[in-house]
């Protein structure tokens, strides 16, 4: 085949080639015409909010603000009998509503509201203690009746008292009990009246309160706290010995720090679980919840008069509260680290700093009738139901769903490392 030449003129060549140098960059630059890129197709997946995300899962939850929640209350007086009498806010014509509105948000991430649903099914089979005082048995009531849209437990307890309460999920056999402790270790009321006239307690630093310690080895769950009992007048004990008090006001005595006992009994405490040869559950250490007692002490006056929440920014976790925060963290921390050669878990659930923000959230004399003749102070330490303590079992969930996922993963690690063993 013979190829013939075609003769072109030299104008059209300058055009092309001006043409081919310059129609690249304009496509280059334009904002409407680009070159295709090499895409990869996601699944879309929903994300629950405040779940085991691995985004949340290094947020910390603990730290924020209270913001807006118009949804809230998610249930009253009416709809729950387990509210105690001295916490039911509504019964006793507290006139202000607004302190129910309101829900914790963590900052940089986001926090479900409790899902009574979820919990039943991640608690199936299963049995949780809360292990404390009056404000431990607070939380447990505020999880009854968050737990009460879906299901009323039944009373199982095995003794008459109240201070030892046990109730049943029949549907998902799930064990709700509560061990009262407010100071964790053994103690006894030395003088009924003591120096402030509200007694005086002999506490034993170096030994556990066997009336829990014993009776948990069947429990998957332990939320353990304490901490307004330790404002009282104590004398303190080590090795069957008294070795110094707390606000007793006898001379020649030694005169130790709340905070000293304090994290000595938790310290005893956590020791004791770590010693319980049958118990293979997670612990709970729910932190310090300060109180808001203003214009005077507990007992001499003191009221908390306050209608919406604090800023971060309007006030600071610092004297007592803070040295109480400290101490429990040091105790925990030497559990945790005791615990990985035991293969048990020490969490912690961080209620202080949201609690700190809370002086609306107390009963304040809204506990009984104006005209009963009781003898009550005002009320500044307890929560109302509904109320800001709902968020602690808020809290809970999320940790509970965590500690799913992280039990999981240390399977699927065992699996993985027990697999390389054997190949």
């Amino acid at each position: 085949m013979k190829i013939h030449s075609m003769e072109i003129p030299l104008g059209k060549v300058v055009i092309t080639l001006i043409l081919l140098t310059f129609i690249p960059l304009l496509l280059k630059n334009s904002p409407v015409v680009n070159e295709p890129k090499k895409t990869t197709m996601v699944t879309p997946r929903v994300i629950d909010k405040g779940s085991t995300t691995n985004d949340n899962r290094k947020c910390d939850i603990f730290n924020g603000e209270w913001v807006r929640n118009e949804e809230a209350p998610y249930y009253t007086n009416k709809s729950c009998w387990a509210i105690h009498e001295h916490q039911n806010c509504m019964k006793y014509g507290r006139p202000d509503m607004d302190f129910l509105k309101w829900r914790w948000k963590p900052n940089g991430c986001d926090l479900n509201i409790f899902n009574p649903s979820q919990f039943l099914e991640i608690v199936r089979d299963k049995k949780l203690a809360f292990v404390g005082d009056s404000v431990a048995r607070n939380q447990m009531q505020s999880l009854i009746c968050l737990l009460s849209r879906v299901e009323y437990p039944i009373d199982v307890s095995y003794t008459p008292d109240e201070y030892f309460k046990r109730w049943l999920y029949k549907t998902y056999n799930f064990t709700l009990a509560s061990f009262w402790t407010p100071f964790l270790v053994k103690a006894k009321q030395n003088d009924p009246n003591g120096p402030s006239g509200t007694g005086i307690f002999g506490v034993h630093l170096d030994e556990p309160d066997e009336s829990w310690t014993t009776k948990i080895d069947e429990f998957d769950y332990i939320v353990l706290s304490s901490g307004h009992w330790f404002h009282r007048s104590l004398m303190y004990y080590e090795n069957g010995h008294l070795i110094g008090c707390r606000f007793c006001g006898i001379q020649n005595m030694t005169d130790y720090s709340m905070a000293y006992g304090y994290q000595r009994a938790f310290r005893t405490a956590l020791k004791a679980i770590l010693g319980r040869r049958n118990f293979k559950g997670v612990t709970y250490l729910r932190t310090f919840a300060p109180s808001h007692f203003e214009g005077g002490e507990w007992n001499k006056g003191g009221n908390c008069f306050r209608k919406k929440p604090f800023r971060s920014s309007e006030i600071t976790l610092e004297g007592n509260n803070l040295d109480l925060f400290i101490a429990q963290m040091k105790a925990v921390k030497v559990a945790q680290r005791k615990g990985r050669d035991k293969g048990l878990k020490f969490r912690v659930i961080d209620a202080t700093q949201a609690m700190l923000l809370r002086p609306d959230g107390h009963p304040s004399r809204y506990g009984h009738w104006p005209e009963e003749n009781v003898t009550l102070y005002n009320d500044c330490v307890h929560w109302c139901l509904p109320g800001p303590i709902d968020s602690w079992n808020d809290f809970l969930l999320e940790m509970l769903k965590k500690e799913r996922v992280t039990a999981r993963e240390e399977k699927l690690m065992y699996l993985s490392e027990r697999k390389l063993r054997i190949s």
